[in-house]
């Protein structure tokens, strides 16, 4: 089966670390693991709270800070702090980013897509700091379209989007709630956990040689 992959964003081809972006930012919240471990908890409450409106598109930046401190009860400096780091902290990796340009040279007119769970101001800062353009032929952020992974009607936008079979798709996601998600939408789907091992399942699936 000839698949295209589609990767996710943060945590796969960008740096993703609430744990040590938190530690970072917010010391005084992160003074052991478990704290830390509270907090991020608490900021991003599973993706499926303010944060998650945040990554649909359905809150800009001023109302995801308004709605996270009058739940907390955090200051607003404390969350402008926080996602000017997020900013820094979507750093490309490096080794992702090498295999996402070895598929699109085997497969000229064919690139890898994307499929990510990314909120407006970020998908802004992504686009003009990083040549997306170049690494995939097309790409689906979840604030453009008003739903996230895990809600299979965004896998089947996407399918449509990338003009494929939802059987000739296969998502690279660090979230096993979203590999899930993907299978039942009829993706093919591999939970990523390195580059290195990414590379193996590639190999195994026959999307890369092997060696």
């Amino acid at each position: 089966m000839n698949l295209r992959p589609v990767f996710d964003f943060g945590g796969v081809v960008f740096r993703w670390r609430p744990a040590q972006l938190v530690a970072q930012v917010w010391p005084h919240r992160a003074r052991n693991a478990a704290e830390c471990a509270q907090t991020v908890a608490t900021l991003l409450q599973g993706y499926e709270g303010d944060w998650g409106r945040f990554d649909q598109g359905l809150l800009d930046e001023a109302e995801l800070i308004a709605a996270v401190c009058e739940r907390t009860g955090w200051s607003q400096s404390d969350m402008h702090e926080l996602l000017a780091a997020v900013r820094d902290e979507l750093q490309p990796q490096a080794e992702v980013v090498a295999l996402v340009q070895q598929l699109g040279q085997l497969r000229p007119g064919e690139r890898p897509c994307f499929l990510s769970n990314m909120p407006t101001p970020l998908v802004t800062h992504l686009r003009a700091h990083h040549p997306l353009a170049e690494w995939f032929e097309a790409g689906v952020f979840s604030s453009e379209e008003r739903m996230c992974k895990p809600d299979l009607r965004l896998f089947e936008r996407a399918a449509q989007r990338f003009g494929r079979p939802p059987q000739q798709l296969l998502l690279i996601d660090d979230h096993p709630i979203n590999v899930e998600a993907a299978r039942r939408a009829g993706w093919q789907a591999e939970l990523f956990t390195s580059a290195q091992a990414l590379r193996e399942a590639l190999k195994a699936r026959g999307v890369l040689s092997p060696e």
